[in-house]
């Protein structure tokens, strides 16, 4: 039977062997988080390049309404992560990511045989939940089942599942699409029921220790529901323009919810967000460059494939193929993580990978027009965003590793709700910026701005880097 590790060490008796030498099957414990981390992580991107293809299973539907495919899943999982982290610390963290878990296969069968558009919809909003409820968890789950001299290795490699997931997203899906877009959602089933049987088989439970405060329901209600406004003017404000009433209405709203949870932070006994997290200049540093790095790297994989698609009149499957270059080659720098770190500390290779962004648009901005020439105007330009997130990622989801540890869930939604705001903002910028300028026109405007987000990101690292002469 697995044991029940609490937060603080001192807190079970026999918890102290599991800091220091691991838990014995931590490998194991490790496939199962990487397999249901890397799940949720690739259904916010692999429907990308499926909307044609479900617009027009849906008749009559029209494309804003069909966006919000995309769009409830992006703000339900924002807004959802930091509270269902919180609640995984005080109810224990098993619990809470194998019953994501179970919410999110559920919510991918409604999906996959969805009879109308508004239960796909509907669908996506509940798949949200789940993997805001699985992504921070998983990662608090690692962190005792390892001893602290592998924490490097092992974020890293979780953090490499994700920016793979992320990056594969457009390659998956435009080989499924081919067959039928319903199988973007159907092929979670068996990966997901296999991960609940086995996560309840070799997972350990960690949750705080007994008598911890639940969070500030004042401001976990104030965060849901200012991430939530945030990021749904951020996705709807192309359509309905920035200075339109709604727009500015919803910035307005999410501003006062944003004063609200920052007052509780300060003041209330046991906030949602807890202003100690930010006493360590990583993760403060993380948790800015992760905003900055994602409304880039959106802007990337959302953009490659479309104008791959929309310029050069690739197809899905074509387009979504194009792309692969970048997983492919970020694979690899993020199985190197531990060494890489280990020799270099985190604050260098997060700086060349944020760095790599802005030189991968750079490139495009420079050698790509309106005539196809894959190989020598977008496939460099792929590989550096490969080295990019291969190099970048993990060591800034490593942050919350220098928080206490029974702060590592609740850290780990933080960074993960900031780099879906980023996300969010990046694809809302890019449709902007498209929208109003055809061609290629766009698509370099909205390169400049993955250059400067991902200038900025570097900057943010390199000014808020640790005082101390290794990281």
């Amino acid at each position: 039977m697995p044991r029940t590790a609490s937060s603080d060490p001192a807190a079970t008796p026999g918890s102290a062997p599991v800091a220091d030498t691991g838990n014995p099957r931590r490998w194991a414990i490790m496939a199962v988080l990487g397999a249901v981390a890397f799940m949720a992580q690739l259904d916010f991107f692999i429907v990308n390049v499926a909307l044609d293809g479900i617009g027009k299973s849906f008749a009559g539907s029209s494309e804003a309404l069909v966006s919000w495919v995309l769009s409830a899943y992006a703000i339900i999982f924002a807004a959802v992560l930091v509270p269902a982290g919180r609640l995984a610390d005080s109810y224990g963290r098993k619990r809470v990511l194998l019953a994501g878990v179970g919410v999110f296969t559920a919510a991918s069968a409604v999906a996959s045989f969805a009879p109308a558009l508004s239960v796909l919809i509907a669908a996506r909003a509940v798949q949200a939940v789940g993997a805001a409820m699985i992504v921070p968890t998983s990662l608090g789950l690692l962190y005792p089942s390892f001893p602290k001299r592998q924490h490097t290795l092992v974020v890293g490699i979780w953090a490499g599942v994700a920016g793979i997931a992320a990056s594969a997203g457009p390659p998956v899906g435009g080989l499924l699409v081919t067959v039928d877009w319903r199988w973007i959602f159907l092929i979670n089933l068996p990966i997901g029921i296999a991960t609940i049987v086995a996560g309840a088989l070799v997972l350990p439970e960690v949750r705080q220790a007994a008598g911890a405060r639940l969070p500030d329901p004042v401001s976990a209600i104030a965060l849901l529901f200012g991430v939530s406004l945030l990021v749904l003017a951020t996705v709807e404000g192309p359509g309905w323009g920035w200075g339109s009433d709604r727009t500015t209405g919803l910035f307005a709203a999410a501003a006062v919810l944003a004063v609200i949870t920052l007052q509780r932070t300060l003041r209330a006994p046991s906030p949602v967000i807890e202003k100690d997290l930010f006493r360590s200049r990583q993760f403060t540093a993380a948790t800015i460059a992760l905003l900055l790095y994602f409304t880039g790297f959106s802007i990337f994989l959302l953009g490659g494939a479309l104008f791959m698609q929309n310029a050069w009149h690739f197809s899905a499957l074509h387009a979504g193929a194009g792309i692969a270059p970048a997983p492919v080659v970020s694979v690899g720098f993020a199985l190197s993580t531990g060494p890489i770190q280990a020799r270099y500390g985190r604050t260098l290779p997060a700086l060349t990978g944020t760095t790599a962004m802005a030189v991968a648009a750079a490139y495009w901005l420079i050698m790509i027009g309106g005539t196809p020439a894959y190989w020598t105007a977008m496939f460099p330009g792929l590989v550096i965003m490969g080295i990019s997130g291969g190099l970048s990622q993990a060591p800034m989801f490593a942050a919350a590793g220098t928080l206490a540890p029974d702060r590592a869930t609740t850290g780990s939604a933080v960074l993960n709700m900031t780099r879906q705001i980023g996300s969010a903002l990046g694809v809302a910028l890019l449709v902007a910026l498209t929208a109003t300028s055809g061609g290629t026109a766009g698509f370099k405007h909205a390169w400049a701005v993955q250059a400067g987000a991902g200038a900025a990101a570097a900057a943010s690292l390199l000014l808020l880097r640790p005082r101390t002469s290794r990281d």
